[in-house]
């Protein structure tokens, strides 16, 4: 075991600071990934700043008809949330498929955006990575890559972000509230992770010492219909070969006013399906205009020779996904 030190922080300015006074220190909230990651090496942390024990634990209606929830809520706790089970489903769905039910009640908010991918050669700190030894180049390309992305990736990294949960927050339009030395700032949720590109070591847009200490989710989307199905190798305690989180908001006949469309599994961050989302505004939601809609998205798509199978399991559990809202959503005939 590598020596580090470990600080208790009091507040969140007092962990900005003494983030700032230790070079190479990680902030630990439920350290679900975390410890995990200390434990191979891959993480080596010069020091530990807690931030569990700050007053960032609650999830707070807003005005609009949103909902706030800090950094150190509980994922068991915030799928449980009155709020989040009837006005974002999506966001409870998205939460109660993310892990087992022991880790769900210790992992946090802000971990669960921060977790790192499991890409077997990222945590085999004898092979070669990009994004954890910059340089070394990408074991995966050559190797195993059943798991890995087909949109987005770059020759340095074709990792995936494992996290469930973000996806959900990606098509709820969501933001992350950030707070570090230069004060606080907040970035929407969609863009919150980066592609890989020349810096596949840079998992988000996070700049050096600031903290998550909220997740915001706007009263715009609350209420509407939505949903968050996930394909895995089994049926629970697993990452997704491939997910996708929806949220639409149609008229009395079925034309889409406004939609929210993600995928998870597919990428190095939530890849929020902008080309589908345009594509579909304005149409009447049915299952050939769903299907067009992600073959457009998905023509982007650059599979490598084991997950070309990935593709169509994406437009598969889109079109399920979006017109088994559809179909929930119009009046029942008699």
């Amino acid at each position: 075991m590598k020596p580090f030190h470990y600080v208790r922080a009091d507040s969140v300015a007092g962990a900005v600071e003494a983030y700032a006074a230790r070079p190479g220190a990680r902030y630990l909230a439920g350290g679900t990934n975390l410890m995990d990651l200390m434990k191979l090496g891959v993480e080596t942390p010069a020091a530990l700043i807690d931030v569990s024990r700050l007053p960032l634990d609650t999830v707070q209606e807003l005005p609009d008809g949103g909902l706030r929830a800090g950094a150190t809520v509980r994922n068991s706790d915030l799928a449980a949330h009155p709020l989040v089970r009837d006005r974002f489903p999506v966001l409870s769905q998205a939460l109660l498929a993310g892990a087992s039910g022991q880790l769900r009640n210790v992992a946090t908010t802000g971990g669960n955006l921060l977790q790192r991918t499991r890409c077997t050669y990222f945590q085999d700190t004898s092979a070669p990575c990009d994004k954890r030894r910059p340089g070394s180049g990408c074991a995966a390309r050559a190797g195993v890559h059943r798991d890995h992305a087909v949109l987005g990736a770059s020759e340095r990294c074709i990792a995936t972000h494992p996290s469930d949960m973000a996806v959900a927050l990606a098509a709820l339009d969501a933001e992350v509230e950030l707070h570090g030395p230069e004060g606080g700032r907040t970035v929407p949720a969609a863009e919150f992770h980066r592609l890989p590109g020349e810096h596949p070591e840079r998992d988000t847009v996070i700049r050096p010492g600031e903290l998550i200490t909220a997740v915001t989710v706007p009263g715009a989307t609350a209420g509407r219909p939505s949903a968050y199905r996930k394909a895995r190798d089994r049926a629970s305690y697993a990452f997704a070969l491939a997910s996708v989180a929806a949220v639409i908001d149609l008229d009395a006949d079925r034309t889409v006013r406004a939609v929210g469309l993600a995928f998870g599994g597919l990428a190095h961050r939530p890849w929020r399906a902008r080309l589908a989302e345009t594509a579909l505004l304005g149409q009447r939601l049915t299952e050939e205009a769903v299907a067009r809609a992600v073959d457009a998205e998905l023509a982007l798509a650059q599979p490598l020779a084991q997950n070309a199978f990935k593709v169509p399991l994406a437009r598969n559990l889109a079109v399920h996904t979006l017109s088994g809202l559809a179909a929930a959503r119009s009046p029942q005939r008699t």
